[in-house]
């Protein structure tokens, strides 16, 4: 029986994404984690139009058939808004405050720092520690999110039968993630800068670590629905038989090079442009290696394409190669997802803050 060993505040990681809903269960004995469920199921078309829950009704059934799937017993669970939805600024206060004081006082400043009315904004705040210019000030990070993002997930979720717990920001689940991948790199990751490209169905997020800490994030459209429509077209299958056919092969001798090929390169050329940003606005910062996540993450053959390009070491996301798995859960179908996987991994792990 494992309940004994489960915290009161295990919490089910739910990452609503445009073509899925990902769940996983994370369950910790001593320093290993184990994973006790998880399970993908897929959206149609149009759940999600521009990160935003079009059709609360429809992510809830996915929940649903999710929580099915994997057997998992736990009634509370935590998401994410996506990073656009949500605007973070760091800010500094002085370190004599206590949390309610510095709750007060950010109350009262947050219009500054917040382009919305107060009363359509979830707010909320971290303490990073204190500032290295002046130790009388901590840095504090203010997230703010529009009430709509916050509460169509809340809604899904308890409409699925489960109680949103927390809710996160993507960017701060991805590095919690990461914190599963350091033993990975060669050197240690402090004082270095890695960045995560995560392509999933429509969004291409670059996020930028340095020693472990988010320091930048860039969405762009784009993702594997582009692929999927492409063999749509030129296959005349329809979107489902198109994601299948990707997913499980059977297509004609012609798709690698015609279709799969194209398509391998507009993405290294779009993390290409997404770093070149990064670069420019960071004041020649490179990076010292790079790790893909997302469901494009899983192309054969992928990262040492674009470490070619790149010229620098690049990994392929598996936030589960240290952990145990219950007898749930079907290793194959997770090596097979696990880049997908990673803001489910970050949000899971919020069960052991």
């Amino acid at each position: 029986m494992s309940w004994f060993n489960q915290s009161q505040n295990a919490v089910l990681g739910i990452d609503i994404s445009t073509a899925a809903v990902k769940l996983l269960e994370l369950s910790r004995v001593a320093a290993r984690y184990r994973v006790e469920c998880f399970s993908v199921a897929p959206l149609p078309q149009d759940a999600i139009i521009d990160k935003n829950i079009a059709n609360v009704d429809v992510i809830a059934d996915a929940i649903k058939v999710a929580l099915k799937q994997s057997g998992s017993k736990l009634k509370q669970a935590s998401v994410a808004v996506t990073g656009s939805a949500v605007m973070t600024k760091g800010i500094t206060m002085p370190a004599s405050l206590t949390d309610s004081e510095m709750e007060e006082q950010i109350m009262v400043e947050a219009d500054q720092y917040v382009p919305y009315s107060l009363d359509e904004v979830n707010l909320d705040f971290e303490v990073q520690g204190i500032n290295e210019h002046n130790p009388q000030l901590v840095d504090v990070l203010l997230a703010a999110s529009r009430k709509e993002n916050v509460d169509d997930r809340v809604e899904a979720l308890s409409k699925a039968g489960l109680k949103a717990k927390i809710v996160d920001v993507e960017a701060f689940a991805m590095e919690n993630a990461f914190s599963l991948l350091t033993h990975q790199f060669a050197d240690s990751v402090e004082g270095k800068t890695i960045a995560i490209a995560d392509i999933g169905a429509t969004m291409a997020t670059l996020n930028v670590l340095h020693s472990s800490r988010t320091i930048y994030t860039r969405e762009q459209s784009f993702g594997g629905k582009q692929l999927t429509e492409e063999i749509q077209r030129r296959y005349g299958l329809s979107y489902e038989e198109a994601g299948l056919a990707k997913r499980h092969g059977g297509l004609p001798d012609n798709y690698i090079t015609d279709v799969l090929d194209p398509f391998k390169r507009a993405m290294v050329q779009q993390i290409q442009r997404s770093l070149q940003f990064f670069v420019s606005s960071s004041a020649n910062r490179g990076i010292d290696s790079m790790i893909l996540a997302g469901g494009c993450a899983s192309m054969p053959g992928i990262d040492k394409m674009v470490e070619q390009i790149l010229g620098v070491p690049v990994y392929v996301a598996n936030p589960f190669v240290s952990m145990s798995l219950s007898n749930k859960v079907k290793p194959q179908a997770l090596s097979n997802d696990a880049p997908a996987m990673m803001i489910a991994c970050g949000l899971a792990l919020r069960s052991f803050d």
